[in-house]
Order: C-alpha cells, then sequence, then structure tokens
C-alpha cells in the first residue's frame, strides 16, 4: 500500500468531501473548514481543516461560537497530520476537553486475511429492522459501558433512509447478543468504514472480533469498495494488523460542550 497516497485519498473523500452521514445533518465548508451539524441525537463534528498560525485562532473561535449557539456538543476531529502542529494545544485552551487517542488504520480488502469464523456456538446476525437494532445497541452499552439511544437512533435512521449505505451484525451465542459491529458505506469513494466491534466480558479473546471484521469485510468487497477504515482502539489495534491493515495517522476527538 501507498500510504501516502491512500491518506491523502481519504483526507479528500472523507474528510474535505465529506457528505452527510444522516438525513438529519448537513455538511458546511466555510472558509478552510468542513463541519457536520445535526439535532443533540446526531454526530456534529469538525471533519476537515486546513490553518495556520495566522488563521487558526479565528477558525476555533468561529466554530465555538456557530456550535455554542445551537447548544450542541461537538467533536473537533483532529489527525496526527494536521496543522498546525498545536492544533490541539490550542482546542485545549479554547474549552475543548480531549477524549483518548486512537489509530487511523485501512487495509486493502483484496490484502487481507478474511478466513476468521465465528467461534462454535456463535452465529452472526444481520441487523434490518428495530429489533435487530435493538439487540445491537443492547450489546454495545454492554461491551462500553455507554448509553446507545444516540446510536439507536442513527441506526434506525440510515436504515429506514439509506439502508443500502449500512451493513449491521450482531453476534449470537444461545440467542443472547455477546458482540456487534457496524459498517458505514461512502458512495462515490473507495471507502467503508468499521465501527463498533464491542465484545461482552466473557467472550472477548475468543476471535468473535476477528470474525465481524472479516464478515464485513466480505460485505464490502461485495459491493465493490477497496478499503476498510478503522478508527482502532490500543486494544483492536493489534488484531487489525494482523489481519492485514496498515496505520496510517492517528486520531483524537476533542469534545466541546456548550
Amino acid at each position: 500500500m501507498d500510504q501516502a497516497a491512500v491518506l491523502a485519498l481519504y483526507d479528500r473523500d472523507l474528510r474535505e468531501g465529506a457528505r452527510p452521514d444522516g438525513p438529519g445533518t448537513r455538511v458546511e465548508r466555510v472558509g478552510n473548514v468542513v463541519r457536520q451539524i445535526g439535532s443533540d441525537q446526531d454526530w456534529s463534528c469538525v471533519l476537515w481543516s486546513d490553518l495556520d498560525e495566522a488563521s487558526v485562532d479565528a477558525a476555533i473561535a468561529e466554530q465555538t461560537a456557530r456550535f455554542g449557539g445551537s447548544g450542541v456538543t461537538f467533536e473537533w476531529k483532529v489527525y496526527g497530520h494536521d496543522r498546525p502542529a498545536d492544533l490541539g494545544q490550542r482546542l485545549l485552551a479554547a474549552g475543548f476537553a480531549p477524549e483518548p487517542e486512537e489509530t487511523l488504520m485501512v487495509g486493502d480488502i483484496a490484502e487481507l486475511h478474511l478466513d476468521a469464523e465465528p467461534p462454535e456456538g456463535v452465529q452472526l446476525r444481520t441487523v434490518t429492522d428495530e429489533a435487530g437494532v435493538d439487540l445491537l445497541v443492547r450489546v454495545h452499552e454492554a461491551a462500553f459501558g455507554t448509553d446507545g439511544s444516540r446510536l439507536r437512533h442513527a441506526l434506525l435512521t440510515r436504515l429506514a433512509a439509506e439502508p443500502d449505505t449500512l451493513v449491521a451484525v450482531v453476534a449470537l451465542a444461545a440467542g443472547v447478543p455477546v458482540s456487534g459491529a457496524r459498517m458505514e458505506l461512502v458512495p462515490g469513494t473507495p471507502f467503508a468504514g468499521l465501527w463498533g466491534g464491542g465484545t461482552v466480558e466473557g467472550w472477548r479473546g475468543r476471535g468473535v472480533y476477528r470474525a465481524l471484521v472479516a464478515h464485513r469485510a466480505r460485505a464490502a468487497a461485495d459491493r465493490g469498495y477497496r478499503y476498510l477504515q478503522v478508527d482502532a482502539s490500543d486494544q483492536s489495534r493489534p488484531i487489525l494488523e494482523r489481519l492485514g491493515f496498515v496505520a496510517l495517522t492517528t486520531t483524537t476527538p476533542y469534545m466541546y460542550e456548550p
């Protein structure tokens, strides 16, 4: 993989050229900033910026004023190659709070090891309706310890409006959800994004996560996509590396609460 070329393609297609990730959101381009805005149930975020020492502070002030007026909590997604180099420190000074750093990993599907199958006794079920969404949200809350109401809203909205852009799957053991994940397909680009992948205690380290990645990768390939993109935690990065994913840069969410 030409890592620099793929990272540039990622920036162009998924950040600078971003499209709304749901019918309740819109993408705005203001100066050298691209942002997504939605309701308090949607993901509002600064997706891309091209700033320098002379323009960065004014751009940060403009975003906090824009989002602050709406009362919506939003994220400035900072990548390791974004400029200026001290963008994160400037966001901290403006009242943003960082969340744990993750690694942007990309895999060329044709080069991945996709022979992973679910462990014995585990079945994968594709999510196509509200009942399936409830199972996925249930296991997400159990695995991550977070509220899943926004995830539920996003999944139901996408299934209703753009079902061809979502592949969601739940792993069941004796009918009980033990892991779940989703893949968001980005039409007009070669990228599909892997999200979630949470597994409950007692089932971790048994190959469920690998099976979910392989299942989604095969689904993306069937739909003509070339690359899979993941914001990987420290726990998932080693698994993804063994499957053939490559680390391109880091990504850190900086959160702002009006």
